[in-house]
């Protein structure tokens, strides 16, 4: 646990009581704060108050006079599309409010680091897609080199249940951009941007909004250096905002679209190749096409993004070479879960949105396409448009039809995993891959895209079972 440090004896009032609400009470109390915790959910409430927790209304009058902070749960909005009323109080009370990220943040380092030989490093990565895979790779490299390392955030555990930095650790943090942006202390060592994609716009009010939480982990946060995929105009646009000049190193500019030039530092992959330049010269080179657990364009871009993220840090190319073939990815990520018959079945139910199953579908050929469920703000775009590599499309979801009609493809309407598996392994032939790319988030039928994974690995070891 990290005791949270600058608040001993200060109440520091804390709304929801999920995760990361539970761990900030816990870390809070370390620190000799005193939690007032509160969440609608009275089953949330008794969880807390068997811990030792008080529990008030944060909605009471006057419950703010004596609060010195307010910490929120990622998943109540503090503005947008409508703030919290407990938040609105609070700021109508001049209570300044935070997250989980920034108690993290500002109680990280400690007195004991005086006495260590490397101080410890944080590697914060955002993005919309591949953040979860490039901070598990890097977390997976730092490993291979031996390096003391923890994985938390987003991904893992919550940050402030992580233990204290020892001699020369370096903890990885996953940050989306509900937790961007609202933290109040943002200072990581190294800040990654993989990308950015239309998502959770009504939490953000627009792209503007989006991208401007994601900004914050850079702008505010203040990196001795930023890994930035460049090839959206937003990561091109921040890259240039946070750079000097054309020879500036503090910036690694990453791309998978094209060749970068310059005398900067860059990191691209093309053709399967990722190549590391710096001063205008070669320096390094990595052919990912034999890597199994970093298939397609897109885990190129999280590959390289992790190359450039743990490059910083001193590692030789040979030894995140390395650790690249024994990353096994991770699960509901172009996860391959069995192969029969020369056809192969890979679930990537993570692909939420659009943009993610766009660059799942790119990354295989001869694909019986598994998708569909709750679509999401912005509708399906680009799949309008013919998909060279799907031969054929199996709609899942309570709106299924409809999603159908949507599809740039042939789609057979099937309702549910267990019919899209069953008619998919029907038609499929040698050489033919199955993939669960949904595009849509999973709600109208799973509680999360995790429940979702399972469901089709599990439908596919029936068939496997049977073959």
């Amino acid at each position: 646990m990290i005791p949270v440090q600058g608040l001993t004896g200060a109440k520091v009032a804390i709304l929801g009581l999920g995760r990361s609400g539970l761990s900030a009470a816990r870390a809070l109390a370390a620190g000799g704060a005193v939690p007032i915790c509160w969440d609608d959910n009275p089953a949330a409430r008794a969880a807390a108050q068997a811990e030792g927790f008080d529990c008030a209304d944060l909605g009471k009058a006057g419950v703010f006079d004596d609060i010195t902070r307010l910490i929120v749960s990622p998943g109540i909005p503090h503005l947008y599309p409508a703030p919290n009323p407990v938040i609105v109080t609070a700021q109508d009370a001049g209570v300044p409010v935070d997250n989980d990220i920034g108690l993290f943040f500002q109680s990280f380092a400690t007195l004991a680091w005086d006495n260590f030989g490397v101080v410890p490093k944080i590697i914060a990565i955002t993005g919309s897609n591949g953040k979860s895979t490039t901070s598990a790779l890097v977390h997976h490299i730092l490993k291979h080199a031996g390096r003391p390392t923890q994985l938390a955030g987003n991904i893992g555990r919550g940050v402030l249940d992580i233990e204290p930095a020892i001699d020369g650790e370096v903890v990885v943090l996953e940050l989306s951009s509900y937790q961007t942006d609202l933290a109040r202390n943002l200072t990581p060592d190294v800040a990654v941007f993989t990308n950015l994609s239309p998502d959770h716009l009504d939490r953000h009010a627009g792209m503007g909004g989006y991208f401007a939480a994601k900004r914050r982990l850079f702008a505010e946060g203040g990196p001795d250096r930023a890994v930035i995929g460049v090839d959206e105009p937003e990561g091109r646009f921040l890259a240039g905002q946070l750079s000097e000049g054309a020879a500036d190193d503090r910036v690694i500019r990453v791309s998978v679209d094209r060749k970068l030039t310059g005398l900067g530092w860059q990191v691209f992959a093309r053709k399967g190749f990722l190549s590391e330049y710096r001063g205008g010269k070669q320096i390094g080179s990595i052919d990912l096409r034999s890597i199994t657990g970093l298939p397609g364009a897109h885990n190129h871009q999280n590959a390289c993004a992790a190359y450039a993220a743990c490059r910083t840090l001193g590692f030789a190319p040979k030894i995140i070479e390395a650790a690249f073939h024994s990353f096994g990815g991770l699960p509901h990520r172009s996860q391959t879960v069995g192969e029969a018959g020369g056809v192969r079945f890979v679930n990537d139910s993570k692909a939420t949105n659009v943009d993610s199953a766009v660059k799942a579908l790119a990354a295989f050929r001869n694909i019986r396409w598994i998708c569909g469920g709750l679509e999401k703000e912005g509708g399906l775009g680009s799949l309008s448009e013919p998909l060279e590599t799907v031969r054929k499309a199996y709609v899942i979801g309570r709106e299924a039809a409809q999603f159908a009609m949507k599809l740039g493809v042939e789609a057979e309407v099937c309702g549910t995993m267990d019919v899209a598996v069953a008619r998919a392994v029907e038609d499929a032939e040698a050489g033919d891959v199955v993939l669960l790319a949904p595009a849509a988030a999973s709600f109208d039928q799973y509680d999360s895209f995790e429940r979702r994974g399972e469901d089709f690995v599990a439908q596919v070891q029936k068939h496997l079972t049977d073959t």
